[in-house]
């Protein structure tokens, strides 16, 4: 278990969770060019390093169940974490921020549910990899696009939560689905 936990692609999850904090109070201090590019390089070291947990753990067979966890737990971190720096400089941000963790919550509830009840998840769904990468494109403009006018950072705020609301409505859908099919396999299997 302690080779699971520590195993080189999980160690980097743990940098880059160790990194949040540091990303996010060197952007909430920013007020120059230089100080965004310093939080804008720090940023870049978060992405890089999730894209090489990944790499190692598939070349070189280190992908753990506990790995499987970490990863996209690690990944709602880092755009939970966008999100708040983005919420600390524009205050609409913080409608985002709700609707984002409400769909996390209850995304995690289900997971927990699915896991106990089918031994398996079925991974990430069409809806949820777009609201995934509609959510982080809004999230580095809003971040690094100051002086941005009031009327198009509200804009990117609101195909935001557009985009979240669908996601969580057709999560909700698919999740129904499964619980209907396995209380329907339930029942014949009594039958």
């Amino acid at each position: 278990m302690l080779k699971e936990l520590f195993s080189i692609p999980n160690l980097i999850g743990y940098f880059r969770v160790l990194m949040l904090p540091v990303f996010l109070v060197n952007y909430n201090r920013a007020e120059t060019a230089a100080e965004f590019a310093a939080a804008f390089l720090l940023l870049v070291v978060i992405f890089l390093s999730d894209a090489l947990d990944g790499y190692i753990a598939r070349k070189y067979d280190m992908v753990t169940n506990f790995g499987k966890i970490l990863d996209p737990v690690t990944d709602k971190l880092v755009q939970g974490t966008l999100a708040l720096a983005v919420a600390l400089r524009h205050p609409r941000m913080w409608v985002f921020l709700v609707v984002f963790l409400l769909k996390e919550a209850y995304m995690g509830i289900m997971g927990l549910y699915l896991m106990r009840v089918k031994k398996a998840l079925n991974g990430a769904q069409w809806y949820g990899k777009i609201c995934t990468a509609a959510v982080d494109a809004g999230v580095l403009i809003l971040l690094f696009g100051p002086g941005m006018p009031e009327a198009a950072s509200n804009g990117i705020l609101a195909v935001m939560i557009a985009v979240e609301l669908f996601s969580a409505g057709m999560y909700l859908k698919f999740h129904i689905g499964i619980i209907r099919k396995k209380r329907q396999t339930e029942s014949e299997e009594k039958r």
